[in-house]
């Protein structure tokens, strides 16, 4: 199955909730995965950290890849770092299907919206709680989805901010219906509701699954929360 094949599959399944797997035990990732396959996720959020660009060191190209050969789940990779667009073709090739870089740590970002589509991939943009959204804003047409941070990018388990509502609401009013909004930071089941209501699709949850006993019943509660919404 293709990337683009992959974000058509994710789309039908919008709006839904992504595990980050930040968060998971790599120490057991094929037994993550399964986990989280067979509590029925409809996709995978790796977020790559090069601890320039955010103050923490998580993974990279090897991870990605083998997460893919573990499962073919559609993989949204959130790249944290800067000078990402030196890196695009290199994730693409380890099997990304949708790759967000962030506007404050990228040069020129319709050259790498454009790079990043033209790999066959889905173009993605993020900004921080900081970030004025006006930096985003003349994009939106060369993205296929536009990631907004409800925390600094860099750490889990950090505490929502509000904020977060009023610009995802302003996205999908300004990017209709065909631009996936997602969200990330302190998404959980005092929130969730509130991220759908205002128009997110994609729902990046992390504590609230990894640190649960089972995560087929977090899953199952987190998404019937969002289909209530």
């Amino acid at each position: 199955m293709s990337a683009r094949e992959r974000l058509r599959q994710l789309k039908g399944e919008c709006p839904c909730v992504l595990p980050s797997m930040l968060m998971c035990d790599f120490t057991n990732l094929e037994r993550e995965i399964r986990r989280l396959e067979d509590a029925g996720v409809k996709g995978l959020h790796l977020d790559v950290m090069d601890g320039q660009f955010v103050p923490n060191f998580t993974y990279g190209l090897t991870i990605v890849e083998a997460v893919r050969k573990l499962t073919d789940l559609p993989l949204d990779v959130h790249l944290m770092m800067n000078r990402a667009e030196e890196y695009l073709k290199s994730f693409a090739e380890v099997g990304s299907d949708i790759m967000t870089v962030h506007v404050e740590a990228t040069s020129d970002v319709a050259d790498a919206l454009g790079k990043i589509r033209g790999l066959g991939v889905a173009s993605g943009l993020a900004l921080n709680p900081s970030t004025s959204m006006e930096s985003v804003t003349p994009y939106l047409d060369q993205c296929d989805l536009v990631l907004v941070m409800s925390v600094p990018a860099g750490f889990g388990g950090q505490s929502f901010h509000e904020e977060a509502l009023t610009r995802i609401a302003s996205l999908r009013e300004q990017g209709g219906k065909d631009l996936l909004i997602e969200v990330d930071g302190g998404v959980n089941s005092s929130t969730i509701s509130r991220c759908v209501t205002a128009g997110a699709d994609l729902l990046v949850v992390g504590s609230a699954i990894f640190r649960q006993e089972s995560y087929q019943d977090a899953i199952r509660n987190l998404e019937g929360l969002v289909q209530q919404a």
